[in-house]
């Protein structure tokens, strides 16, 4: 008995070693981050699921602004695997790239819609728009920017972004709604199939991550999704295989007008743009890396520099292949709370929006409440920032916290950030500790102040 549990000792001992040897492993480094294969995989898989439903959002969005909804979704598919294979195979981290919701709802209803602008203008003008953001990245200004984050403000994005998550993932389901009198939000119809659905479900994840079954937030979304399959007349087969027609009259790929774009009435939209890409996206990297628990000694991000040039860059590919800018997306969380560590999870996300432009119809087979479960509890999660600040300075964990109250309050990363900002410079000065105020956090918060008064902020 005692020999056949050596052999197996042995075995496992041995098979541990050629994994940790293999060439995934090796580029990855996911022995070295304390991560697995299997891990990798079903962080990639649940980020994937958690973010699908952009090709179904984006595509709507721009539609309503007179964009061809069919060759928007490729765009989605195309601008995804982009910007996700870039920040896996290149920055080697957990994060995925997809058309921002927010941006793209700025580009359809604001820029399209609201100003006039033309759809090849408006392209011109996310394509520039990335090419700025991107010289902003590799001169080391976004770096600059997250040396100079204070950690309170830091922590509070991150706080405020787990509250917006819970806002998004509640509000998907219509758990909570608007309200057209007294407070702004009110509790939906709780007796509704999605929200029961989505409540059993978070319930559900938090069980199986208490216990440590591998993939129990995937477990969750799949078995949602086949319930709805099942049970919910909503959920629909609507087949499998579609052949996504790239050179059709309605193609948007290489449709930009970047000489338009250049006009002097575009040219404030384009920076307008950049200003919200660089604190938004910069917070929300900020924020997932912190989650996936990347950050070094120092409180830097490994890889920061690759990362935030991989999200800019791929803003340069959307407005060539005709999407809305693009961002990392703060779903990514739900993969690192899976286990993601490594640009594997990045990769796997790329991979499979590159399927999908093949498999549109299954894109309806993973209804809201599937998803909702697992971005409510990654919000959950993130709410843990708040022991990481330190009160015995009060002036800069209240920053932190007002930055993380106003996120999910306005709906805004920037503006959070910008309120907390402004908090943390007042109250330094207000307490006689302005000698502790560094350069940098001054010159961030008045470029962040200018932006607002003057009336550029998205």
């Amino acid at each position: 008995m005692q020999s056949e549990q050596t052999s197996s000792t042995q075995e496992t001992s041995i098979h541990t070693q050629v994994d940790s040897g293999s060439f995934l492993d090796r580029y990855f480094s996911i022995t070295q981050r304390g991560s697995t294969l299997k891990r990798e995989l079903i962080a990639g898989l649940t980020t994937f699921l958690a973010m699908v439903y952009s090709v179904i959002v984006v595509p709507n969005m721009l539609g309503a602004a007179g964009f061809d909804p069919g060759a928007v979704f490729i765009s989605t598919c195309l601008i995804a695997a982009f910007g996700s294979l870039l920040m896996g195979l290149w920055a080697n981290l957990p994060m995925a790239i997809g058309c921002a919701i927010s941006l793209t709802a700025f580009t359809a209803f604001s820029m399209v819609l609201g100003q006039g602008i033309s759809i090849p203008v408006t392209l011109g003008a996310i394509f520039l728009m990335g090419v700025i953001f991107t010289f902003v990245s590799v001169t080391g200004l976004r770096q600059w920017i997250l040396t100079n984050l204070p950690k309170g403000i830091a922590h509070g994005t991150g706080i405020g972004i787990g509250l917006f998550l819970l806002l998004i993932a509640t509000n998907s389901v219509l758990l909570i709604v608007g309200s057209d009198a007294g407070l702004p939000v009110k509790l939906g119809d709780i007796t509704s199939l999605p929200v029961i659905a989505a409540i059993v479900g978070l319930a559900a994840t938090i069980g199986f991550e208490r216990r440590g079954i591998p993939g129990g937030i995937l477990i969750v979304i799949v078995a949602l999704s086949v319930f709805g399959l099942i049970f919910d007349p909503a959920v629909k087969y609507q087949g499998l295989f579609a052949w996504p027609d790239l050179m059709s009259d309605q193609s948007l790929i290489g449709q930009l007008d970047i000489m338009g774009a250049l006009n002097p009435v575009v040219l404030p939209i384009v920076l307008a743009l950049v200003m919200t890409a660089i604190f938004d996206a910069t917070g929300t990297i900020r924020a997932v890396a912190g989650q996936a628990e990347l950050l070094d000694k120092d409180d830097k991000i490994i890889g920061g520099g690759r990362a935030l040039t991989s999200d800019s860059v791929s803003s340069i590919v959307a407005g060539a292949v005709g999407g809305a800018p693009a961002a990392v997306y703060i779903e990514s969380a739900a993969g690192t709370a899976a286990g993601g560590k490594t640009g594997l999870t990045a990769t796997i996300v790329g991979l499979l929006f590159l399927l999908m432009m093949f498999l549109a119809p299954l894109s309806y087979l993973v209804p809201a409440y599937a998803t909702a479960p697992a971005l409510m509890y990654v919000g959950l999660l993130m709410l843990s920032n708040v022991t990481k600040l330190d009160f015995n300075d009060k002036v800069d964990a209240m920053a932190g916290l007002t930055c993380a109250i106003f996120i999910i309050l306005s709906s805004n990363i920037v503006t959070g950030i910008m309120l907390g900002f402004v908090t943390l410079v007042i109250g330094r000065i207000c307490s006689g500790e302005w000698r502790a105020l560094k350069p940098g956090v001054i010159a961030i918060t008045l470029g962040l102040v200018i932006f607002y008064m003057g009336g550029w902020a998205i």
